[in-house]
């Protein structure tokens, strides 16, 4: 669940920063897409993502890969 969570939290933040960025024709809404696209590496890279951590804190339940069979 957790991974699911977090795919649509960032898939959400991406494309609000790319819709902010041509609706009000200021750049400095793709500071978000960095920021995200920057975490996703880190997370490949070190397999810990924060968003997870503060999944855990309130309480909601891992119930395994979203891509398991």
């Amino acid at each position: 669940m957790y991974t699911r969570i977090a795919h649509a939290v960032a898939g959400t933040l991406i494309l609000t920063s790319l819709l902010l960025t041509v609706l009000t024709e200021n750049n400095n809404w793709l500071w978000i897409t960095t920021f995200v696209g920057v975490n996703l590496l880190q997370n490949a890279m070190t397999n810990w993502c924060l968003l997870h951590q503060i999944l855990k804190k309130i309480g909601v339940k891992d119930e395994g890969s979203s891509c398991s069979v």
